[in-house]
């Protein structure tokens, strides 16, 4: 049987529902445009072309693979965040649109596309938070640090693929270690928060294929941010601003952390399913 765009697309859409996957429409579709090498419109205005026996192969890998419960990014090998587009690898976190907005947050902070400040980006992974903000305020610049050399070569990769790579360097280390006083307008990060013993209960894609090392924030996922709270605040300027994603149950726990550490005008900033996910505030503007 001839295979074309709408049948594989169908086909590959049952094949995952029965599998138990989460949004298997979505999915298959991003399989089939890799596989075939076609876009969205493509599948909608001309659905009856036929795939070639190499194009089948690979979708047949992909789809196997999927059943296995292996994240569509790694598959892929790549994931959109905000308006760019990531290289993507076991060895970081699969960005995710909860994560979308800490970018917000920070941009909504430094309104002016001109105007020039200074990012420290703690755990930069992939690079997303970072390069996101930096491919909206073109006068920013900033420094990615991560504990990871394999993160950081993912990173380094997405900042040349998005000719970001000349306004941020990005080093391995722990966290603010080396770093001096008062250096950054802006610090952001997605520190790992899963408490230890939950880990085992996420779905596969998390639990089997992501780094460990960002997910465990030790035994009541808090052990990350008691250890960046009051290096934030030593790290940025007087009057900066610092932006954090948490998990959804976080809020109050964090937001004390980060007053006690100094911070001021400390909030919370809901995600798009109005779930607490950002804690952010800034260094007391009066403070030498």
């Amino acid at each position: 049987m001839t295979l074309t765009l709408v049948k594989a697309w169908k086909s590959a859409r049952e094949r995952l529902e029965a599998a138990g996957i989460d949004q298997p429409a979505i999915d298959a579709r991003l399989m089939l445009e890799a596989a075939a090498g076609v876009s969205r419109m493509d599948i909608l205005t001309d659905p009856h072309r036929e795939l070639t026996a190499e194009h089948e192969a690979t979708l047949e890998d992909y789809l196997s693979r999927r059943a296995r419960r292996e994240p569509v990014s790694h598959i892929l090998g790549r994931k959109g965040f905000w308006k760019i587009m990531l290289a993507v690898t076991r060895d970081v976190l699969t960005p995710r649109s909860d994560t979308e907005t800490v970018v917000e947050v920070a941009l909504a902070a430094f309104s002016e596309p001109a105007q020039p400040i200074s990012i420290l980006d703690l755990g930069v992974g992939s690079g997303a938070i970072l390069l996101a903000i930096l491919a909206e305020r073109p006068a920013a610049r900033g420094l990615g640090v991560d504990i990871s050399d394999e993160a950081l070569a993912v990173a380094r990769e997405n900042a040349a693929n998005l000719d970001l790579n000349t306004r941020c360097a990005l080093l391995r280390g722990d966290w603010t270690a080396g770093l001096a006083e008062a250096n950054f307008d802006l610090v952001v990060a997605n520190p790992p928060y899963i408490p230890s013993a939950v880990i085992e209960t996420l779905d596969p894609e998390v639990r089997d294929h992501e780094p460990r090392l960002a997910l465990d924030g030790g035994p009541d996922g808090l052990d990350a941010y008691r250890l960046l709270a009051p290096e934030i605040l030593r790290a940025l300027k007087p009057g900066g601003v610092f932006a954090v994603e948490i998990g959804y149950d976080q809020g109050e726990a964090v937001t004390a952390l980060f007053q006690t550490a100094g911070g001021l005008n400390v909030r919370t900033v809901r995600d798009l399913g109005d779930r607490d996910r950002v804690i952010t505030g800034i260094k007391n503007p009066l403070e030498s």
